[in-house]
Formats: structure tokens, C-alpha cells, sequence
């Protein structure tokens, strides 16, 4: 397996431009759940893990939530993100890793899943569980999109099963929803669940 637990691996895949994972917009099904939030939680620490080209931290941005931190540990997108909104703050665009971030200094109240977890090495998993269920508030959530189908092979992205993931989770959440997405992109149909899980 290629080392996609190193930084170098990720900004080469975007100096070449080989980002086949790339939709070119926001996630229709984290669009969706965006739209439905009130007003209220505009205010909300909010997190983006890996966020790569961060759509859906523009769309965010663009829609008035003003607590957004975008996190990725490969420079290329961040200093991308930055070029394409330059009134967002540059304090919330984070290059690092994820692992690596510490629950003292950050606590979210919601963390978008989009194409992060399917990036990490499956070894790690039960890491992405901890750290995540540590990064967020008593009752906070994490939300988002995780592929339903295995893609066989050692690259990203990295697939798996629903019932694996329950047991993935079930460690440090609550499963309030992990259900087939009746709204994924076309080039995705068919292949993803949408999350919404509680921290314990």
C-alpha cells in the first residue's frame, strides 16, 4: 500500500491533478443536510477533516456559518481554498494532521464526513473513531457520506460494509442514521451511506 498516512502522497496527488475522487461540487447529500439546519447553528463549531478541495466548506462560507475549520495535512488545497475565498479566515484553514489535532484546543460541535475516512489507511479506523468522538462536544455530531462498496484494491479510495462500520462506531456513538443515500451525485449512486452518529 502506498503511504496515504503521509503528507507527500496527498500533495503529489494534487500537483498531478490526480484526484479522481473529486465530484467538482458539493456533496448533494451534505448539501441537503446543510440546507435543513436553522439558523441557530450558523454559530456552530463545525469541522471539515480532510477536506481536500472543501466544497463544502465554500458552500458553508457562502452561507453564512461562521465557525468553519477546514483541516488537511497536504498544503495544495488549503493554499487553493485560500485563493478562492480570501475573506475566509485564515485562522480556520489548518494544515495538519488530523491525528494529530489536540481535543484541548479543538472542540467541534458537528464534523462533515466527505471522502476523509475512505482516504486513511483501513488499519486506522478504530483511530479515526477515537480521535473524532474526542474532537467533539458532549452530544456532538458527526455527519456525512461513507462508501458503501468494496473496491477491492490497496489505494484509496477504501471501501467497506455498513455492518462494519457499526462496529467501527458503536465503540463511541450512537447510530441515529447509516442508511443508503437516495441523493449521492450520479458517479456515486448506489454506492454510499449517509451518517448521522452521536458522540457518546
Amino acid at each position: 500500500m502506498e503511504n496515504v498516512s503521509q503528507a507527500e502522497f496527498w500533495q503529489q496527488r494534487y500537483e498531478q491533478d490526480s484526484t479522481g475522487w473529486d465530484m467538482g461540487q458539493v456533496s448533494p447529500p451534505l448539501k441537503a443536510y446543510i440546507d435543513q439546519l436553522p439558523e441557530s447553528a450558523k454559530a456552530q463549531a463545525i469541522l471539515v477533516p480532510g477536506a481536500g478541495n472543501a466544497y463544502e466548506v465554500g458552500y458553508l462560507h457562502e452561507q453564512g456559518f461562521t465557525n468553519v475549520t477546514l483541516v488537511d495535512f497536504a498544503p495544495a488545497p488549503i493554499n487553493d481554498f485560500a485563493e478562492r475565498y480570501p475573506d475566509f479566515p485564515s485562522e480556520h484553514l489548518v494544515c495538519a494532521d488530523f491525528f494529530e489535532l489536540s481535543p484541548a484546543q479543538y472542540q467541534f460541535d458537528c464534523v462533515l464526513e466527505q471522502t476523509f475516512f475512505c482516504a486513511i489507511d483501513p488499519s486506522r479506523r478504530d483511530d479515526y473513531v477515537k480521535k473524532m468522538a474526542s474532537l467533539l462536544k458532549p452530544q456532538g455530531k458527526l455527519v456525512g457520506v461513507l462508501f458503501d462498496v468494496d473496491f477491492g484494491r490497496d489505494e484509496p479510495p477504501f471501501g467497506g460494509t455498513k455492518e462494519a462500520y457499526q462496529q467501527h462506531f458503536a465503540s463511541h456513538f450512537d447510530i441515529d442514521i447509516m442508511e443508503r443515500c437516495y441523493n449521492s451525485h450520479p458517479a456515486r449512486q448506489g454506492s454510499e451511506l449517509f451518517i448521522k452518529l452521536q458522540a457518546k
